[in-house]
């Protein structure tokens, strides 16, 4: 009943608008790829997490990896792919465990209670994501800027990381997604895709995946919120 991880960070986050990859961005004097690790290295459910790394980053990761004193043997390294979904794929031919969560490097904020309560459903169900509710009123618009139509938000939930698994299950949605060159930006699309229900687990607001500048704002006030709450 064991628990790997996979952590693709071999996105090159053109939206940042940075120098560096925004895994490598600091959020309060530490990395975000630091912080998203330690989540999951400090989990007692988890036994192995398998990071995707651009090849050109692959020493500077391991660099990081001996500076924040992380086991080696716990962690290990995969070559990621331009996509995603290449990246969660080459990790996910790592893993071991019965079990598999596939985590945004650049969503630090996640907590070990939330992975406890996907945990606990994706083992009733055999695939869970965390999501919450839509807050905004979400129009479909066409390419030419014009309304189409206006959603229903009661329905709408937006998408998070973890999505927990069954590996038997994650492996045959991406070998059939392979075949049939469906493109997904999420690991749930491919199980949805053969027929398969996801359940969803409520999740936080301040589960954020770092996509843009504003978004190294607002982690920074999540972070000094979190240390004012601890005091």
């Amino acid at each position: 009943m064991g628990v790997g991880v996979v952590i693709p960070a071999a996105g090159i986050g053109k939206r940042m608008g940075t120098k560096v990859s925004k895994q490598f961005l600091d959020i309060a004097g530490e990395p975000v790829l630091i912080r998203t690790l330690r989540v999951f290295d400090e989990h007692p459910a988890v036994m192995e997490i398998v990071l995707a790394v651009k090849e050109e980053e692959r020493e500077a990761v391991i660099a990081l990896l001996h500076r924040y004193e992380f086991d080696p043997k716990r962690i290990r390294l995969v070559q990621g792919g331009a996509e995603r979904q290449s990246s969660v794929y080459h990790g996910l031919c790592e893993i071991q465990a019965e079990w598999v969560l596939v985590h945004d490097a650049v969503r630090p904020f996640v907590t070990s209670a939330q992975v406890d309560q996907l945990l606990a459903v994706a083992k009733e169900t055999g695939a869970a994501i965390l999501a919450v509710p839509v807050k905004d009123t979400v129009k479909q618009v066409s390419e030419a800027g014009v309304v189409e139509t206006t959603l229903d938000r009661n329905q709408l939930w937006a998408v998070q990381t973890p999505q927990a698994f069954s590996r038997e299950l994650l492996m045959e949605a991406y070998e059939q997604g392979a075949e049939s060159a469906l493109e997904a930006t999420d690991d749930a699309k491919l199980v949805e895709a053969m027929g398969v229900s996801v359940q969803v687990v409520r999740g936080d607001y301040t589960n954020l995946k770092l996509t843009t500048p504003e978004d190294l704002v607002l982690a920074e006030a999540i972070w000094n919120m979190r240390c004012l709450a601890d005091d």
